[in-house]
């Protein structure tokens, strides 16, 4: 993911979670103490996405400038949507008997989670580029 930013900041932290979310969702599982340790898995990789979601600047980092606001508050909203449907997920891949819907469920929110990671680093890059005067 190029959205990840530096090392330690919390763009790359989700990014990080986000990938091995990806990875363990891809991994081949079977029927029976496989199938266990999938689910077990992949509940620790939601698990891991959701907290460093939590551990994103807030709705009070957003800046006070008109379209910049509107813009982080709706990243702020999108940020919370997707808390909620983490936490849904987090018991589903546990209980859901429906394992290919679980899959594809998760491979929806790591790209709906990708697209709000992109936006979050746009909207830090646009409040940057206005402290700094514009990009001319």
């Amino acid at each position: 993911m190029s959205t990840a930013g530096p090392p330690g900041s919390p763009g790359s932290v989700v990014a990080t979670a986000l990938r091995a979310l990806a990875i363990a969702n891809e991994a081949p599982r079977g029927a029976g103490p496989g199938l266990a340790t999938w689910r077990w898995t992949m509940r620790q990789r939601v698990a891991a996405v959701r907290d460093a979601l939590c551990a994103e600047p807030g709705r009070s980092d957003v800046a006070d400038d008109g379209w910049l606001a509107a813009r982080g508050g709706a990243a702020f909203a999108e940020r919370n949507a997707l808390l909620m449907r983490l936490g849904e997920l987090g018991s589903r891949v546990i209980e859901d008997a429906d394992v290919g819907a679980v899959r594809a469920e998760v491979a929806r929110l790591v790209a709906d989670v990708g697209h709000h990671v992109q936006r979050v680093h746009d909207l830090a890059h646009d409040r940057v580029e206005m402290e700094l005067g514009g990009s001319e």
